[in-house]
């Protein structure tokens, strides 16, 4: 038996995918939706380019992005060139250097592709979708809140019932490590073990240095500092340093706010959440969907990522993972990924004028209208537009000109003058 293993599917670059029309009517979906919240929150949109000058775009990635940026170079200019791992370093790019005369704040929102190098046996997607906003201009808890609540809106119009926005502080951590006589490496170690909430590693790994009872008191205090609003009051009676306290009195303030809103019901702390820390400067976000292990959606404040670009601004956003979203809510999402067509025109003979002027017709009154071209029976379309979910389908009489119209839900049967059909006041 011969195999053959030049399938046009074996020539698709590992971590991306194509997406058939179901698929892609979610994505479609789930991006349109998203815009949709972001335009009723007072964002206008902007599409950063999909490819940048590779020393311009680094300027605003950590380290962490900078290492997965595609790059080549470019055979017009002789430069090197990147295809965008984030849109957010794009968004800053583009206020810092083409909007600095409008006035603060901007609030901006984007939908588009980026692409990043992954570990080739990890499996993971390189071609990210994110749909995304960036608020720049605004500090304080008022706009962080604004942020939280719009997150918490847009999961409840994608049909999410269950979800939760876990909060984080980098300042409060900063906070409890500014000053500690602790090694570089070390550091890390450290870092890397209050992020996994390995209590008992931290207790070996402090073991190392001497460190007053109040420094190990807050530091041994930071993987158990997550839950709901009490985590704020025990850590009010753990921590001691200004910055940290700075940085609770913000959460404190900012949950006040999302009372207002009324979505504090979704929201958690984890005040041992060290993602970003290289990057954001305040409060951290990330969305999360029930039986997901990677978070739908993250956020959070970047003061300092516009002034990488000369023009120094407050800011806060955050984007979604529409792959992500797809995952977690793919079967909520069968009913809007069952696009229909209302009508298939069937027309017998070489003659097919009176298809052809019913269907623009159709069109013109707001109705979605295909002509089925290719000849066959009749039994053979009907079969077709089950296949293919059109609602109805109209058959048009060889001779009298008479349109059958069939329900193809219920079977149902209508039958019509042509110019009934044509007429503008004609309905289905």
């Amino acid at each position: 038996m011969t195999r053959h293993h030049d399938t046009p599917e074996a020539a698709i670059p590992k971590g991306v995918r194509d997406f058939l029309p179901i698929k892609a009517a979610k994505i479609e979906h789930l991006s349109r939706t998203l815009q949709d919240v972001f335009s009723r929150w007072g964002f206008r949109p902007v599409i950063p380019p999909s490819l940048e000058d590779l020393q311009a775009l680094e300027r605003g990635l950590g380290g962490g992005l900078q290492e997965k940026t595609f790059r080549f170079d470019d055979r017009q200019s002789g430069r090197l060139v990147a295809i965008p791992p984030d849109i957010t370093p794009q968004v800053a790019r583009i206020v810092a250097t083409r909007m600095r005369e409008i006035p603060l704040p901007l609030r901006l929102c984007y939908s588009g592709r980026v692409l990043r190098h992954t570990e080739q046996q990890a499996g993971k997607d390189r071609e990210i979708f994110q749909s995304g906003v960036e608020m720049i201009g605004l500090d304080g808890p008022e706009a962080d809140a604004e942020m939280i609540a719009m997150a918490v809106e847009c999961f409840k119009a994608l049909g999410a019932t269950e979800f939760t926005l876990d909060i984080g502080q980098v300042e409060f951590f900063r906070g409890v490590m500014t000053d500690l006589p602790l090694p570089a490496p070390l550091a890390r170690e450290v870092e890397s073990a209050i992020a996994r909430k390995d209590s008992s590693g931290l207790k070996a790994l402090l073991e190392k240095v001497p460190l007053s009872d109040r420094a190990l008191e807050e530091i041994h205090a930071l993987p158990r500092l997550f839950g709901g609003r009490e985590v704020l009051d025990r850590a009010a009676g753990v921590v001691k340093n200004d910055r940290s306290r700075r940085a609770l009195d913000n959460l404190v303030r900012v949950l006040e706010i999302l009372e207002v809103y009324g979505v504090q019901e979704h929201v958690t702390f984890d005040l041992g959440e060290l993602r970003g820390l290289d990057y954001h400067t305040g409060i951290t976000f990330q969305g999360f969907l029930p039986g997901m292990g990677r978070a739908a959606c993250h956020g959070g404040r970047y003061d300092n990522l516009t002034a990488r670009y000369g023009y120094p601004a407050p800011a806060t956003g955050f984007t979604f993972n529409l792959l992500n979203l797809l995952f977690a809510l793919d079967k909520q999402l069968d009913q809007v990924a069952a696009h229909s067509t209302d009508i298939l025109i069937f027309q017998a003979g070489a003659q097919k004028e009176k298809a052809q002027r019913l269907a623009r017709a159709l069109r013109e009154r707001g109705y979605s209208a295909a002509r089925d071209i290719i000849p066959r029976g009749l039994d053979d379309t009907l079969a077709y537009a089950q296949k293919m979910n059109f609602r109805f389908v109209m058959i048009i009489g060889e001779k009298d000109g008479e349109v059958q119209i069939i329900r193809l839900a219920d079977g149902s049967e209508t039958r019509l003058a042509y110019e009934a059909v044509l007429d503008e006041n004609f309905s289905l």
